[in-house]
């Protein structure tokens, strides 16, 4: 019955593994720097060293002690898959955590090897602040935690540095430490115990630019978003402080990003760049290049070969990330030609798989189950935006974004922009007979990637089934047999 075993055996389990940066007369304790690994919630790169019209100094100084990378993604705009595949190295259909761990949703069962637990077999002590939202939990072995849940009243912030700095100074060890903070999810409180100090109101902002609407409602919203990320700011200032006072400063490579994009319309949940683009910044005190911006594509499964490397651990081969090490030295060398991202549910309310493909300017979305309607659109527009609201911004919207949010409502089977033309991807060129060469080299390289991968959504029957079993729960909170659906082709499981 649980045929997920095979495609877990030939997609993970294996445990050879490549070249490292180490030289033969080097200790292994110069090998194992420390390691504190900051995720915010909910916020693209909407902060103020991306150009973002928001004070976020701390993080601002982080990227100009370190390197900043531009562009950079998550495998899937959703808490759950999102986290699974940064911890994981894998896709979320590599996985199994394809939705929120709320709604039951969950990794296979098989030991999926993990960064927590590969550091810890090398000599790390792990933990945690705040929480993991993958199942199961108990798949990584932390040897501490504080906190549990998302935190989303903001409750005893001052809490997460001061916990940090005791995990810091419990051992000589060195340490892998996640930082989990509750900002920017919804909702977006604009002020808690006097952060910030000064709060953004609706007059002093104007929606995200990929939002391509604007009214006094849209305009609050953001700004309660930049107050959240300015919150956050105001945190990260205090972690860093304390890592400081714990004199291990020197010897952590510090790593920030954000889960995936903000929770608001045409972001989170979505395959389009304002939900799967995020930041990226990555400290390391003593090495690399400062204030180096690298602008080619990468993506957070990229982050578990990275650790491996600058702990001096031998990163296992199966994972397709790759180290960005090297590109923290100013080496501005592309790492990858293409980019991969995916979306199949969030909770049951929001079915619609897609996959996506972009290279260095051009994106390409398939929509599998296109015919349908799309029932995310109707989901975040109920929770973001009044139905009259939305219907008079729209009147006073450009052509091109209305049709946009009628396409995102019915998407076609794929959708093509021209992302340095149309960076928030207004625009669909699929299907024009100029971009034809175009949309069939993203479509074959997408193709390609599905069977390397063993995506079982490249049959798109399996991908409507899918769509129909997670619309027929009628919202219960009743688990989604999903890994039922994941029947390896006959040549996995020969080879099984």
């Amino acid at each position: 019955m649980d045929r997920i075993r095979t495609l877990l055996a030939a997609l993970i389990l294996v445990t050879s593994v490549s070249t490292i940066i180490a030289h033969p007369d080097d200790k292994a304790s110069d090998l194992q720097h420390n390691i504190l690994f900051i995720v915010s919630e909910d916020n693209g790169p909407d902060i103020g060293c991306y150009g973002a019209p928001v004070g976020t100094p701390n993080l601002d100084r982080l990227a100009k002690e370190g390197t900043r990378f531009d562009r950079a993604f998550v495998t899937q705009a959703g808490c759950s898959p999102s986290r699974a595949s940064f911890l994981t190295g894998t896709y979320p259909h590599q996985n199994g955590q394809i939705g929120l761990a709320t709604w039951k949703y969950s990794m296979y069962r098989e030991q999926t090897p993990n960064l927590v637990n590969d550091l810890k077999k090398s000599g790390y002590r792990t933990g945690i602040i705040g929480k993991i939202h993958v199942n199961p939990e108990d798949a990584f072995d932390f040897d501490w935690r504080e906190g549990r849940g998302g935190n989303f009243k903001r409750e005893n912030l001052d809490r997460y540095a001061e916990a940090a700095l005791e995990f810091i100074n419990a051992s000589d060890e060195p340490f892998y430490l996640q930082v989990n903070y509750p900002d920017a999810h919804a909702p977006f409180l604009p002020q808690v115990d006097g952060r910030p100090a000064e709060i953004l109101t609706a007059d002093m902002v104007e929606p995200l630019p990929h939002i391509g609407l604007s009214n006094q409602d849209l305009k609050q919203k953001t700004a309660d978003y930049y107050n959240c990320m300015m919150r956050l700011d105001d945190c990260v200032g205090e972690l860093m402080q304390k890592l400081k006072e714990s004199g291990k400063y020197e010897n952590t490579l510090i790593v920030y990003i954000g889960d995936h994009g903000a929770d608001l319309i045409r972001g989170k949940r979505t395959c389009y760049e304002g939900g799967v683009r995020i930041p990226m910044i990555i400290s390391w005190p003593g090495h690399g290049k400062q204030g180096f911006v690298y602008d080619g594509l990468v993506s957070t499964i990229d982050l578990f070969p990275t650790f491996m490397e600058a702990s001096g651990t031998p990163v296992p081969e199966h994972l397709r990330g790759i180290s960005l090490l090297t590109s923290l030295n100013g080496n501005s060398a592309k790492i990858r030609e293409y980019l991969f991202t995916e979306y199949h549910v969030h909770s049951h309310h929001n079915p619609f798989p897609q996959r996506a493909v972009r290279n260095e300017r051009y994106k390409l979305i398939h929509n599998l189950v296109s015919g349908r309607e799309n029932p995310g659109f109707a989901f975040t527009l109920s929770k973001k935006i009044d139905p009259e609201e939305m219907e008079e911004a729209l009147k006073k919207a450009p052509k091109n974004v209305v049709e946009a949010y009628e396409s995102m409502e019915n998407p076609p089977e794929y959708e093509l922009y021209d992302l340095e033309k149309d960076p928030y991807e207004w625009n669909n060129l699929a299907g024009k007979k100029k971009y034809r060469e175009i949309q069939d080299e993203l479509t074959g390289a997408l193709h390609t990637w599905q069977e390397q991968t063993l995506d079982p959504m490249r049959d798109k029957d399996l991908a409507l089934r899918l769509f129909n079993d997670v619309m027929e729960t009628n919202l219960e909170k009743v688990k989604i047999p999903y890994h039922n659906y994941l029947d390896p082709c006959p040549e996995t499981k020969e080879k099984n």
